[in-house]
């Protein structure tokens, strides 16, 4: 059974939606980018309900200036009081929960890792590690997109026949061609990762840009220490939202899995 109610945030009114069910493990669902609750194409409606009427409660909530929530949005950066506020929430309103996973997609799952350390264990997906600065793409990112174009007949005709940006394309080549240094945003994750150990998995549409960026990252010295004790389970997709429905499959058998 769904239903809406609201719990307070640093003094303003948060959105939240709660799917019941009585399992005392349960799913805390934190919305990606500037996406309401309900997720891309209603994606974490459909995997609240299916996760509920499997027997565990999940909790979804729109973080301040999203959606139907009062306050001033700052983006994954500043979530870190409305994810904790929405776990004391969700604990509130299920008092027989005895676990509670978080789940969370692209910045979302950054935003987990940097600021929610009472969890009893997190599912990361596709994993935000980029500078929001940047102006172009990560180098492991446009590696992989010019190897994809390099294959594609269409691509070439373009090019002969003049239909391209040049003054992109050479930008995004010198993108390609640099190193994949570590991003202050990837060592402020390792620093969390240290200091606030808490069960994790990483879940990755190998073909997504965030993703390619993600394991660029992942695979560098700066995180040597964590790869082998964190699961890292990797779909042959570029579904960035899971969009597919094997990918969708994959999403709630990973997050089922950890619930139970």
């Amino acid at each position: 059974m769904r239903r809406t109610l609201n719990f307070a945030c640093e003094g303003v009114a948060l959105a939240a939606t709660l799917d019941a069910a009585p399992g005392a493990s349960g799913l805390l669902i934190v919305s990606g980018g500037n996406e309401i609750r309900i997720g891309a194409h209603r994606g974490m409606a459909r995997l609240a309900a299916d996760v509920a009427a499997a027997g565990h409660p999940v909790f979804r909530f729109d973080r301040r200036g999203i959606g139907d929530s009062e306050g001033e949005n700052g983006g994954f950066e500043t979530s870190g009081p409305d994810i904790i506020a929405a776990l004391d929430a969700f604990r509130a309103e299920c008092p027989d929960l005895s676990r509670v996973v978080a789940f969370g997609n692209c910045d979302a799952a950054t935003a987990l890792r940097l600021h929610l350390h009472s969890a009893d264990a997190l599912v990361l997906a596709n994993p935000w590690l980029v500078e929001t600065t940047a102006e172009a793409p990560a180098p492991a990112t446009a590696r992989a997109y010019y190897a994809q174009r390099l294959r594609d007949p269409k691509a070439w005709a373009g090019l002969l026949k003049g239909a391209v940006n040049f003054g992109t394309l050479f930008g995004s080549l010198r993108a390609a061609a640099k190193r994949d240094e570590p991003t202050s945003l990837a060592e402020r994750v390792a620093d969390m990762l240290e200091l606030f150990p808490i069960d994790t998995r990483i879940l990755l549409a190998a073909r997504d840009g965030t993703a390619i960026a993600f394991t660029a990252q992942w695979d560098g010295p700066l995180f040597d220490s964590y790869r082998d004790g964190i699961p890292l389970i990797t779909l042959d997709s570029a579904s960035h939202s899971f969009a597919g429905d094997a990918d969708y499959a994959a999403l709630k058998s990973a997050l089922l899995d950890v619930l139970a």
